[in-house]
C-alpha cells in the first residue's frame, strides 16, 4: 500500500515538474517575443518625430494631419499591453498613412531623399513589427493552449499560470505594410 502511495506522488511530483517547465518555457518565450515587439514599436515611435518634421518643411499647412500624428504616438507610447497596443498602434498607422499620403499632393516632398530615406525605413520597421508580432502571437497561442489543455488545466491556474493577450490588427487592411512611393 505505502509502495502504491510513494509511486502516485512520484507521478504526481513528476506531472508537476513536467507542467511547469512546459509553462515556465512558453511563459518566458512570450515575455521575450513581447520584448521583440516592444523594441520594434520603440523604433517606429522614434521614426514618427523624424517623418513629421520631414513633412512639416514641405506641408506645413497640414497642421491638423501632423498634431494628429502626434498625439496617435503619444498614446502608442502609453499604451501598456498587447491589447492597448494593438489598439493604440492601429491608430497610429492609420494616422502615418495618412501623414505618408501627403506626400502625393506635395511633389518635392515626393522627391526629397530625407523622406524617401524615413519611408524605407518605416517599411523596414513594419515588415519587423509584423514578424514580431506573428512569433509573438504564435507562442502565446501554444501557451494558452497548454493551459486549456487536460490534464495540465487541472493545476495551471495553481501554479500562478494565466493565458496571454494577442497582438493583433483587426482589420486587415492595417496589416499592410505602407506602400513607398518612388
Amino acid at each position: 500500500m505505502t509502495l502504491g502511495l510513494a509511486l502516485a506522488a512520484v507521478l504526481l511530483a513528476g506531472f508537476l515538474i513536467v507542467t511547469w517547465n512546459a509553462l515556465t518555457r512558453l511563459r518566458q518565450l512570450a515575455r521575450n517575443a513581447w520584448a521583440d515587439i516592444d523594441v520594434q514599436l520603440k523604433r517606429r515611435h522614434d521614426l514618427v518625430p523624424n517623418l513629421v518634421a520631414a513633412v512639416k518643411g514641405h506641408a506645413g499647412y497640414e497642421r491638423g494631419t501632423l498634431e494628429a500624428v502626434v498625439e496617435a504616438r503619444n498614446r502608442a507610447l502609453a499604451a501598456a499591453g498587447p491589447s492597448a497596443a494593438g489598439e493604440a498602434e492601429r491608430n497610429l498607422a492609420g494616422r502615418v498613412g495618412q501623414l505618408l499620403a501627403l506626400a502625393e499632393a506635395y511633389p518635392d516632398l515626393k522627391a526629397a531623399g530625407s523622406f524617401l530615406e524615413l519611408q524605407h525605413a518605416l517599411v523596414e520597421i513594419e515588415d519587423h513589427i509584423q514578424d514580431s508580432r506573428r512569433y509573438y502571437n504564435a507562442v502565446v497561442r501554444d501557451l494558452n493552449t497548454k493551459i486549456e489543455l487536460f490534464p495540465t488545466n487541472l493545476v495551471a491556474g495553481a501554479l500562478g499560470f494565466a493565458k496571454e493577450e494577442f497582438f493583433g490588427l483587426e482589420d486587415r487592411a492595417e496589416a499592410a505594410v505602407p506602400r513607398v512611393m518612388e
